[in-house]
Formats: C-alpha cells, structure tokens, sequence
C-alpha cells in the first residue's frame, strides 16, 4: 500500500475514532455523578502484540475526572468585596496605612510610636512579639509581654493592632491582646497554623510567602477560610528573586491580580519588600496606584538601636515627612 493511501486510510480512521470518541462523551456525561465499573474484558480480542498500547488508551479514556472546586477566596464564590472591620475601622474600603516597630522592645518605645501615629491619624499598628530569625542567635521576641505591651498602645492611643503568631498553640492567648493575627511570609504553608487560624474570631492577615506563587499563595488562604473564618487579610511582601540590590523583590503585578481574581483586601508591605527605606516612599506609592488597599512600613524611634531589621526601619521624623508625601497623592483617608 502506497504512502498516500496509508494516509489517507489512517485519516478516515481518526475521523470515525473522533465521531465514536464524542458519543462517548456525552455517554459518560450520564454517570457523572455516579458510580460507573470499567469492565476491559473486551481487549482480549486484541492480539497480544497491540493490547498493551490500546489498554493505556482506554485507562485513560476511564479515568475519572475531577470537577473544578470553586475557592473560597475567589470572585467567582463572592463577587462583592470583604470589608475586614474592627472597632469601627475598616480594612478594604478605602486605602489605609499600618504602621510600627519591627519588633516590639519595650514599652517606652511602642508608647512612642503609637503617639506618632496617632497624631498622624493611623489607626492600625504593627509589631513583633514572636519574632522568626534567620539566625537562632538574633532577637526573638518578648513573646506575651510583648501581645501585652501591644494592647496598653491600643487602648490608650485608640489603634487596631496586629501581631504575628507562629504556633497554634499560641493563637488562643494572642487573640485576647490582639485585634488582627498575622501569619508571616514563613508560615505562610504552616498547615498545621493556617487550619487553627480559620477557627479563631479575628480577622487573619496572612502574608505570601517567599518563594510561592500566587496559586499557592490563595490554596493557603483558602485553608483559612475552609476552616471557617472568612476574615483574611492578604498582604504582598515581596519575593526572592536574583536581584541583589534589593532585600526581595515586591511584585507589584501581584495586587492586581490578586484583587481580580479574589474578594479579598490587599495590601503590600513595603518595609519587607524591598528592605531600603529609601525606596519607601516610591514603593508606597506604586501600591496604591496599583489598587492596593493599604500599605505597611516600619516605624522605630531609634532606628540605629533597633534589635531587629535597623537599616529598613524609618524614625519618627521620617514617617512624619513620609506620611506628608503619600497625603500629595490626594488620599483622604490619610
């Protein structure tokens, strides 16, 4: 048999597989959502030299498929937006900034920063009591004393307050000083963390991980939301990458996304992200305009002291200029 009628025959089949193959489709359709047994015996009319092949052919062809799950966190299961409130304030609605030490050290120092901030009109504080190093020999926290100093700040200068937490076993207690929970870009897939936070009553800010996707970055969140608590906060702090000139480097093409293709808040720490305090003021300002829906730093009163992260943390001079810079781009919650 010539070439062209070996072709011409092996389209003639292919054309009668794809008419038999789509009224197989819609045969299987019918047991979607039942049990259906696979019965092979027929192949044995097949000489032993082909069955093999055609027997993958057909595994495959029986293989069940799975239905695409809707997420939690998608638009697709919430069109409308989640607004995270707290004692009034809300996260979600129009851009808001959180502000305060990388690691809390004492009272006196978080007394001052909350005094700035709130003088400036902020309503939300950051600081480290649990504080995950690299190093096992750096600065590790103060731990509860610190949840507590956090709180007194709060109260007494009217601020929202937000802390991380790196155990679950710590999560009840840090939720009675706490207003929001963070969980850190290093347990971002702290499974174990991420399910026991989905079953606490505070809102969870939850920030992407170092090297992960955003695919991985939203299956975590939903691990969250799965276990009950609809309350997450999502938050860009940059990813690792070559670049040397920065700490990581910030994704901006990340809020976007992220506010598409789910229903929840967004922000984009720019203290961590790029780890130059020079780069702060454009960093902030290109995370707002990317829709952002709010913006973190790190505030110390002595940077040069600071047991933690000294050279990315601004005075208290500095945030005072940085927040008259960022109030130019007309934001009124400023």
């Amino acid at each position: 048999m010539a070439n062209n009628e070996k072709i011409q025959q092996l389209q003639h089949i292919d054309h009668q597989l794809a008419k038999l193959l789509e009224q197989r489709v819609q045969l299987t359709r019918e047991f979607s959502t039942q049990e259906k047994s696979v019965d092979l015996s027929f192949l044995e009319e097949v000489s032993d030299e082909n069955r093999t092949q055609i027997m993958e052919i057909f595994t495959l062809l029986n293989k069940p498929s799975s239905p695409k799950r809707t997420l939690l966190v998608s638009r697709d299961a919430q069109p409308e937006s989640t607004i995270i409130t707290s004692k009034g304030r809300s996260l979600g609605r129009t851009p808001q900034i959180i502000a305060g030490p990388c690691s809390v050290e004492s009272e006196e120092q978080v007394m001052a920063v909350a005094e700035v901030l709130q003088e400036q009109g902020i309503k939300w504080m950051r600081g480290g009591a649990f504080k995950p190093r690299t190093s096992p020999y750096d600065f590790q926290g103060l731990g509860k004393r610190g949840l507590e100093i956090l709180r007194l700040a709060g109260d007494q200068y009217d601020l929202r307050v937000i802390s991380e937490v790196m155990h679950p076993a710590d999560l009840e207690m840090a939720a009675e000083y706490l207003d929001v929970i963070q969980i850190g870009a290093r347990n971002m897939q702290n499974f174990d963390l991420l399910k026991a936070a989905g079953k606490v009553q505070k809102p969870v800010l939850l920030k992407r991980g170092l090297s992960a996707t955003l695919e991985e970055y939203l299956y975590a969140a939903e691990y969250i939301l799965d276990a009950g608590n609809s309350e997450v906060i999502l938050c860009e702090r940059g990813i690792r990458t070559y670049e040397k000139w920065t700490r990581n480097t910030l994704d901006i093409s990340a809020v976007p996304i992220l506010k598409q293709e789910t229903h929840l808040p967004v922000l984009v720490d720019i203290t961590h992200s790029t780890g130059r305090k020079d780069l702060l003021l454009p960093m902030g300002r290109a995370a707002l305009a990317a829709g952002a829906d709010g913006i973190m730093l790190e505030v110390h009163p002595d940077p040069a002291k600071a047991l933690s992260d000294s050279k990315q943390q601004i005075n208290l001079e500095e945030f005072r200029h940085f927040m008259e810079q960022i109030r130019m781009m007309n934001h009124p919650s400023f």
